[in-house]
């Protein structure tokens, strides 16, 4: 039975949505949050995601780019907003679908249809990386070493998440900039030796001696840790 994770806090329409897809044999799980939507992610591994980008705890466009640092799982976008900068910046962010308000039923299980066909098994970074005595939960954002608590800037989590979701590809300078810091980022390649020497500090990863994170000389960064 396919699975769809509806991410709405919208009760009245949360429940709408549930009849309208358990009538059409579709398994429902449900959400009102975005933090609580992602761990349900990681632990329920839903074939498709209905997201609202409106949330009351975190933005839905931020909640996408977390989503895809572990999770290859196809999202629909419901929302009211109806900008074609909105529309840009969720599909940018890795929706692969996008639903304004109201919409019809019909033409949503449509589209769900058509992204299943797209990604009919899609990939996943696993939600917890264990390595060594690191642990690193993608879905919660909690890291731990050797048992204890490691705390990370908005900024290095953001970093770690990009190097994590891409295990063994090398990450150019521009990407990491523009990825964590914006689009208006590309060159200031001095922000990145600052934040990746505060990871590496935090992490307990020699630069000279890598585990983690390896430095490609004036090119960029790669992920190393799932070797």
């Amino acid at each position: 039975m396919t699975t769809v994770l509806v991410i709405e806090d919208d009760l009245p329409l949360r429940r709408a949505l549930r009849t309208s897809l358990r009538a059409r044999s579709l398994d429902v799980v449900e959400s009102g949050t975005a933090q609580e939507g992602l761990v349900l992610i990681a632990d329920r591994r839903p074939d498709v995601v209905l997201l609202d980008l409106g949330l009351p705890d975190l933005d839905g466009i931020e909640a996408l780019r977390r989503l895809r640092s572990f999770s290859d799982v196809p999202v629909v976008v419901l929302t009211a907003r109806d900008r074609q900068r909105d529309k840009v910046d969720a599909l940018d962010a890795g929706a692969d679908d996008y639903v304004t308000k109201p919409f019809d039923v019909e033409e949503l299980l449509a589209r769900v249809r058509a992204v299943l066909r797209r990604v009919p098994n899609p990939s996943s970074t696993p939600a917890v990386i264990q390595i060594d005595d690191l642990e690193i939960d993608m879905a919660r954002r909690q890291i731990r070493l050797a048992g204890e608590a490691v705390h990370l800037t908005k900024t290095e989590l953001a970093l770690l998440e990009q190097l994590v979701a891409h295990p063994g590809k090398l990450l150019t300078h521009e990407y990491l900039l523009r990825q964590v810091w914006g689009q208006g980022y590309g060159s200031e390649s001095n922000y990145l030796r600052v934040y990746v020497g505060q990871l590496r500090n935090k992490l307990q990863d020699d630069a000279a001696n890598p585990r983690l994170i390896l430095t490609e000389p004036g090119i960029g960064y790669r992920w190393i840790g799932d070797d």
